[in-house]
């Protein structure tokens, strides 16, 4: 007589609705209903981190643009455009790269590393690199704006979705979470890896797409920002793994926050 006890069912496949609100709930603060919070789920929501991106580099740059027609000088808009990703995030991407730049500068070894990313203070390495990407970002969406609201605007989308792209890139498999628990173990390598490289270039395309009007250089300059936004981010996740042994949420955020900056610096470059 067999006494094996019965397996439990496989969960259902995740529906690409399962997907979005997953990746609104876990990224931003809106206030979307997740039903489901299993890996299936994730790998959807992983998959849809970009569109995320979209809607709050969309948000962030009407903030800006109305500024801007208000008779603000492009500083003062491209300041509230940086402030509205850290509010619609809870501010958790940038207390990721502070926590992150404490993690690595400590030349400790992993655990100890770990233990003081986990700390709620922010130590001087996180200050320092915290004040630089603020100021990196604003002046760099300030330049944008100089050269017209709906360049700037439109530049700060694509940043934006880049930002969220690298977390696709980071979920893909094969990448390990440094901890058992949290955010980073959540979605640690739930995306298989040919459909993470399949988002990431998708949004290149679409990026270059977004630079058209500007004709093919512009279209050239937006899909450079975003690939090397995304080059820029996979070099700190690298070094991250090789630090902690694996990624965690703080890891992810300091991910966005560095695709972001980068993607931004070099269309203010172009």
């Amino acid at each position: 007589m067999d006494t094996t006890p019965p397996q439990p069912p496989p969960p259902a496949p995740a529906t690409p609705m399962d997907g979005v609100r997953f990746a609104f709930g876990t990224l931003t603060v809106l206030r979307v209903r997740v039903p489901r919070w299993d890996r299936e789920a994730a790998r959807q929501g992983m998959r849809c981190a970009p569109l995320a991106g979209l809607v709050v580099g969309l948000a962030a740059s009407a903030l800006g643009a109305v500024l801007l027609a208000l008779g603000a000088e492009p500083p003062l808009a491209a300041v509230a455009t940086v402030a509205v990703p850290a509010a619609l995030t809870r501010g958790l991407h940038l207390d990721g790269i502070a926590d992150v730049a404490d993690g690595l500068g400590s030349g400790k070894p992993a655990d100890d590393a770990l233990r003081i990313m986990k700390q709620s203070d922010i130590g001087p390495f996180g200050v320092l690199t915290l004040v630089l990407v603020l100021l990196a970002q604003a002046a760099a969406v300030a330049e944008l704006y100089g050269e017209g609201w709906a360049f700037g605007a439109a530049a700060f989308a694509v940043a934006s979705v880049a930002a969220r792209t690298a977390l696709t890139l980071a979920a893909r498999a094969g990448v390990p979470a440094a901890r058992p628990e949290g955010l980073g173990a959540a979605v640690a390598g739930v995306v298989p890896v040919r459909s993470a490289y399949g988002v990431g270039a998708a949004v290149v395309v679409l990026a270059g797409c977004a630079g058209l009007p500007e004709g093919v250089a512009g279209a050239v300059r937006y899909a450079t920002a975003v690939v090397l936004g995304l080059a820029a981010a996979e070099a700190l996740l690298r070094r991250c793994l090789r630090r902690f042994g694996g990624v965690t949420g703080d890891v992810f955020g300091a991910l966005a926050e560095t695709a972001a900056t980068t993607a931004l610096v070099v269309l203010a470059l172009g």
